[in-house]
């Protein structure tokens, strides 16, 4: 059946001309067994096939069609060929041209035709057997009915098509518009990360530096203190290059230049200050850490920071009122697990993923971001019995 319906569609020129043919077929039938005697069966068939012509043409040629449709109709009224069976092509012609989405001097014609074909054919062939004028405007009104129903339809159906055609259009722009948006909350976010790990980047080689011009100091009366600045040199160095070669594997924009002091970047350690922040504003948090705490790369502690801070502040937004947080900390040996759940109503996903509570890109989209240079894992979604969960695993040393 979805066969037959998908041919019909792709060829509907042909299904008009199997209509014709039967519309026509028909025609010759009347003709053959109902015509009134002494007519022209000739002048009969040639408006038949005329007629015919118009609904085999119909939908590619509407407003030729209409008008040949006219023309039929003041030939039949001129020359008093009755109605027959091959006026039925005006009732579909009329609807046609109010369907389709054309010129509209087309169905206004086709609105006024139809409500004027009974009229005319009233007076041109006046019921025999009536016996009053209200029978006639009776029969007459009557017979306009078909004409202007099938106006009202097809007009119906050119409103609800281009309604859905607008509507297609506005879901495309919008997801246009989305994806638009996405794109400038990656960027912004890549700014905002290449800017804190530049600020990384310069306190280690500030570090570097420090410990280089120890060592030069102490070089002759301390050798071993010497020996171990060498060593914090060269861990910072690496951890340094690590930093380096993350931001350059994540940005491809061009260079954000940023006046002002370099300024510490938030670590672990200063998550518990965070969460005490966000208490003092009202939010309850419970916040516990699990294993043994030990120093972590600078991209890991900002990342996790970062993580929690815009975790929290969506819980305190979008999370209803007496909402209740928690904060779970893990320390393995190979990496920091983080999990942040809230027991409210919790912000829809649409809205991490759009760009946070700010709606500039800290959401899921920058969570992500942050989370993929170091190489670990984030998985956020709404929370069993309501409420949200972020969690992410965060590794000690990124895959190469």
């Amino acid at each position: 059946m979805q066969r037959l319906y998908d041919f019909i569609r792709r060829h509907p020129t042909g299904v008009d001309t199997f209509w014709a043919v039967v519309l026509f077929g028909f025609s010759l039938l009347w003709i053959a067994g109902g015509a009134p005697a002494g007519t022209a069966v000739a002048g009969y068939a040639g408006i038949a096939a005329l007629y015919s012509l118009v609904i085999a043409l119909r939908r590619r040629l509407p407003e030729k069609m209409l008008v040949l449709t006219v023309l039929l109709g003041l030939v039949q009224l001129a020359f008093g060929v009755v109605p027959f069976m091959a006026d039925f092509a005006m009732l579909v012609i009329i609807y046609t041209v109010a369907a389709h989405d054309g010129p509209r001097w087309a169905s206004r014609l086709a609105l006024v035709g139809g409500l004027c074909a009974a009229t005319l054919s009233q007076l041109r062939w006046p019921l025999e057997d009536s016996r009053s004028s209200a029978a006639s405007v009776f029969f007459t009104v009557i017979m306009t009915v078909p004409f202007a129903l099938a106006w009202v339809l097809g007009d119906s159906l050119r409103t609800r098509r281009a309604y859905f055609a607008q509507l297609e259009e506005r879901a495309s722009r919008l997801e246009k518009e989305r994806e638009a948006q996405a794109k400038v909350a990656v960027a912004a976010e890549r700014a905002r990360i290449a800017r804190e790990l530049h600020d990384v980047v310069a306190h280690n080689v500030s570090v570097m530096v420090v410990q280089a011009d120890g060592a030069a100091y102490v070089m002759d009366s301390s050798p071993e203190t010497a020996k171990q600045a060498l060593e914090t040199i060269a861990g910072t160095g690496r951890q340094a290059l690590a930093e380096m070669r993350r931001l350059l594997g994540i940005l491809r924009t061009g260079e954000h230049q940023e006046a002002g002091e370099y300024v510490p970047q938030p670590d672990v350690q200063q998550i518990e200050d965070l969460v005490e922040q966000v208490r003092g504003a009202g939010l309850a948090v419970d916040f516990k850490i699990e294993g043994t705490p030990r120093p972590l790369p600078s991209g890991v502690e900002l990342t996790a920071y970062r993580i929690v801070q815009e975790a929290l502040t969506n819980s305190r937004k979008h999370g209803g009122p007496d909402v209740g947080a928690s904060v779970r900390l893990v320390y393995f040996d190979d990496g920091l697990g983080l999990l942040v759940e809230d027991d409210g109503r919790g912000a829809p996903q649409e809205m991490y993923e759009d760009g946070g509570a700010d709606g500039r890109g800290h959401g899921l989209i920058g969570m992500r971001e942050r989370v993929g240079m170091v190489g670990g894992t984030l998985d956020a979604g709404p929370r069993p019995g309501g409420g949200f969960r972020i969690s992410a695993l965060l590794p000690l040393k990124s895959a190469h």
